[in-house]
């Protein structure tokens, strides 16, 4: 093997040297040149700007990722495709694989049954939902995660290896410090050594010659000094610039903050426009689920959620064979309190919604609570009549699941 053992040797006692010396610093037993208060500063700031930009990296994969490692392996897929430095293919998404199954089920369900075409819409939707969320995810890829990950695997791993070239520097400069004051020390101690041996020539020149070797072994060590300090203070200078840069980082981070909350308010709101008109198409649809329970009924298809959870959005709609949406009053005047409970054909139901009776005649229901209902001669099919405890009044069916 062909290599420098002069150097290896040169490099190995450098590092031996440094050691010593940063060992000595932790136990309090050499003196340590400390970074000017700016420096610190812009240290402490860009260790903090690491810390924190890795950790939202992480996270804002997370969100965009939920399950890196599912039975697609994305997340490995994704991992050779970075290491070949190729572009990752686009991948289906959830929402997209979602409506293909809803599409394909409603082929062997029959897409003329209710149940088969409410699959081919509900899975169209689903697949534009898809589209939407792999583009939100490419849009934050390329304007948010990118940005993050090139100031990590780039300017970080730079500004850190400056970082330690400059504590290396740091090292030399303290050791070259400590050699001078302790040539200064042998050089002192040297020169006194004569004033006790005037009587003794012999010892007298070794002494002078010993003095001497050490005037030279300060002006070495000295100059080294200058060398060391040179060097550490260029090295500062370059850390310094690398530092400062941390605050053109935070601008160029602040506006991939922008784009990534502009593409999630377009994502949102791409959503909740779909769900809308999905929301409408299903109204068009009859009501089959809730027909079973009364054949005669027409209504359509409530709303799942009561309105008065989502401001702007209808009650669910009661249907009549005259007016759309608006259950139909029954024929002849009934007085409600002179109607008694029949003996058979009263049941138990259910309350699907909140319902807010529109006059005495009525009685105002609430989600989840159970009632009496019945029916009377003449009375529209649309109502039944409900009580709960004392209270008596008209309820609508389509409000109601009734229960065996």
């Amino acid at each position: 093997m062909d290599f420098n053992l002069k150097k290896l040797t040169s490099d190995a006692g450098v590092f031996f040297t440094r050691a010593v010396q940063f060992t000595e610093e932790k136990l309090g037993s050499a003196e340590k040149t400390e970074l000017d208060a700016h420096l610190e500063n812009l240290i402490a700031r860009a260790d903090c700007t690491k810390n924190w930009t890795e950790k939202i990296f992480r996270q804002t994969e997370v969100l965009l990722q939920p399950n890196p490692i599912d039975h697609t392996g994305a997340r490995i897929e994704e991992f050779f495709y970075e290491k070949l430095d190729k572009k990752i293919p686009s991948r289906t998404t959830n929402g997209e694989l979602l409506g293909q199954y809803m599409l394909d089920a409603a082929k062997d369900f029959g897409p003329g049954t209710p149940y088969g075409s409410t699959l081919i819409t509900v899975g169209e939707y689903q697949s534009r939902l898809g589209g939407a969320e792999r583009e939100f995810l490419q849009t934050s890829a390329i304007n948010f995660l990118t940005p993050l990950r090139n100031f990590l695997e780039g300017d970080w791993r730079t500004i850190s290896k400056e970082r330690r070239l400059l504590e290396n520097r740091r090292l030399d400069l303290d050791i070259c410090k400590a050699r001078v004051k302790k040539a200064k020390q042998a050089e002192a101690k040297a020169a006194a050594e004569p004033d006790f041996q005037e009587t003794r020539p012999r010892n007298y020149v070794l002494s002078a010659s010993a003095s001497a070797l050490w005037s030279e072994e300060v002006d070495k060590a000295e100059q080294e000094l200058r060398v060391a300090q040179t060097e550490f203070d260029r090295q500062a200078e370059v850390t310094r610039l690398l530092l400062e840069g941390i605050s053109s980082t935070h601008v160029n981070h602040l506006r991939c903050l922008h784009e990534f909350v502009e593409a999630q308010a377009t994502y949102y709101a791409q959503c909740h426009q779909y769900m809308q008109e999905l929301q409408k198409e299903l109204s068009r649809y009859p009501n089959s689920f809730a027909s079973n329970a009364n054949p005669s009924t027409s209504a359509t298809c409530p709303s799942p959620v009561s309105s008065a959870t989502l401001p702007g959005v209808s009650p669910p709609c009661l249907a009549s064979s005259s007016t759309p949406g608006i259950a139909q009053e029954p024929s002849g005047p009934l007085k409600i309190p002179d109607v008694q409970q029949p003996s058979t054909g009263h049941r138990k139901a259910k309350v699907l919604y909140d319902y807010d009776a529109h006059d005495t005649s009525e009685l105002s229901l609430l989600a989840d609570e159970l009632i009496t209902v019945y029916t009377v001669p003449g009375m529209d099919p649309d109502w039944l009549v409900g009580e709960r405890g004392n209270q008596k009044g008209k309820v609508p069916v389509t409000y109601l699941e009734l229960l065996s």
